[in-house]
Order: structure tokens, then sequence, then C-alpha cells
């Protein structure tokens, strides 16, 4: 397998403060990646990074192919009309895809005489989405693409979303600060935090890799083989979030974690790390 986008060293400074700092990552082409990560970790900006919007102050990006992007604010033209908003698509970008975009848009039930002032969020998101689609692009990045919707108007742009990815060939790289919205589409994980990417990987393998275990009281450091990533206490017992299995100790519990528990330990906890190689992945 190829990889779609690859970062090597980046470092990008707003001023004094780096909001990127030796970031590196791998992408396998293919894959629908989440970005999560706190507010202020530099996910904004490595997207911007990616799309060729900033020039990193270090380090490089490469990406195998064209690469399209989507902003937070889905910048559109309010006067336009939607069949406007396509025309305008299409004599900006040489490899637009015109039938794609006008069947997309009517499939989704969008009148394109009406003006994008008139739509509902939901729908303004599925026209900026489109626009993005119809440039055929290999990489599609959407920032933040589902945060003023309602948890509907979400669901129907993410099923929307994989009916694109699976109609053809495309990596997606999105952010969302909702774990929840991202659960059911993902594959591919990636946390930011502190500017540093801290854990990227297979969403099934590293849930494979991680337990919750419940134990006694004032046992931190868990039993013999625990790679902990983070510990909560309380008078009676003591949970822990672990990399890798164990040995078998009778004090402790354990169950699988999910993908919230997963995020947030590491997210609370920037000094660990997951970073497995990308496997079957080549330059």
């Amino acid at each position: 397998m190829t990889t779609a986008l690859r970062t090597t060293g980046l470092t990008v400074r707003y001023r004094r403060r780096r909001a990127l700092h030796d970031c590196s990552l791998a992408l396998p082409a293919g894959r629908v990646a989440a970005l999560v990560g706190p507010n202020g970790a530099g996910k904004t900006t490595l997207l911007h990074t990616v799309a060729g919007l900033l020039a990193p102050d270090a380090g490089e990006v490469a990406v195998a192919g064209e690469v399209a992007f989507m902003a937070q604010d889905k910048p559109l033209y309010d006067t336009f009309t939607v069949a406007e908003t396509l025309t305008f698509g299409r004599r900006l970008n040489p490899g637009w895809d015109d039938a794609y975009a006008t069947a997309r848009l009517a499939g989704l039930g969008i009148p394109p005489d009406r003006r994008v002032s008139r739509l509902s969020g939901g729908q303004q998101t599925q026209v900026a989405l489109t626009v993005a689609l119809a440039r055929r692009p290999d990489l599609l990045v959407l920032d933040e693409p589902l945060a003023d919707l309602d948890p509907l108007a979400r669901h129907d742009v993410m099923r929307s979303l994989m009916v694109a990815v699976a109609e053809r060939p495309l990596t997606v790289l999105i952010s969302s600060h909702v774990v929840a919205d991202l659960r059911d589409t993902c594959d591919w994980l990636i946390v930011l935090n502190q500017g540093r990417v801290q854990v990227s990987g297979d969403i099934d393998d590293l849930l494979a890799e991680h337990l919750v275990l419940t134990g006694p009281a004032g046992s931190a450091g868990g039993p013999a083989g625990a790679r902990v990533v983070e510990s909560s206490l309380t008078d009676r017992r003591t949970r822990l979030l672990v990399r890798g299995a164990p040995a078998p100790d009778p004090r402790w519990s354990a169950r699988p974690a999910d993908l919230e528990e997963l995020v947030m330990a590491y997210l609370r906890s920037p000094e660990a790390a997951a970073l497995p190689a990308p496997r079957g992945v080549s330059a």
C-alpha cells in the first residue's frame, strides 16, 4: 500500500510560538483518518500546511496526487445560487467533474436555483463538500466540517462522505472535536497534542493494543508488564489505561478500551505516545 500523505519534521511558528514542532506522520492511501486534539494543538495549522496554504519553517510535506481542502467556515458566496457555485468551481478547476457535482447535489435534494444564503447549514456543508469532491482529488482535507451542524446534519454529511469514498479512490483527513462523529466512519487515528503527533495508526490495531484495567487502590503501576498510559485513583480502586498485554494478575480485571477512552487518555497524558510504524506502507 502506498502513502497518500507524509510529513517529516514539520515546524510552523507564529511569532515566538511553535504551532507545530517536529510533526511527522504517514497516512496510507485509501484511509479515512480522524485528526483529533485539544484546542491549540495545531490541527488547523497542520491541515493548512498539508493543503499548501502555509509554508513550514522546517520539515516537508509529500502528497501523492491532488489535494482538495474544505475550511471550517466553508467559504461560499452567499449571493451565488447553487448552480452558479458549480459554474464558478468549473471555471477555476481544470479537472472539474461537472456531471458528478450536479448529480450529487440532485441526489441530496439541493435545488440548483437556491441561493447559498437560503440553504441550511447542512446543505451549505454539502455544497462545499461537493465543490471539493468535484475537483477529483486524491487527498481530501476537511477542517472541522461538522462543527456548526446539528446531530442529524452531522450524520447526513458523514454518510454522504462515506458514499463518496466508496465510489472512488480517495484518502480523507478530517479533523473534529467530537470523537463520536468519527467512530463509525474513520479507520485511521491521528492524535495531535502540543504541536506533535502523539498517536498514529489503524484504529482497530490501536484498540486491540489497549486495555482498561481496574484493580486495588494504590497500585498505579499496574500488574507486571503493563505500560501505563493514564491512571486514575480513588480510595477504593485504581483504573488504568494500558498499552500491551500485561502479565495475568487475579487482582486486576481487564476490558477493551473504546475509542473515546483511548483518545482522552492520551490527550490527558501528553508525555505518552503510541506511534506504531504503518505496516505495508511504502513511499
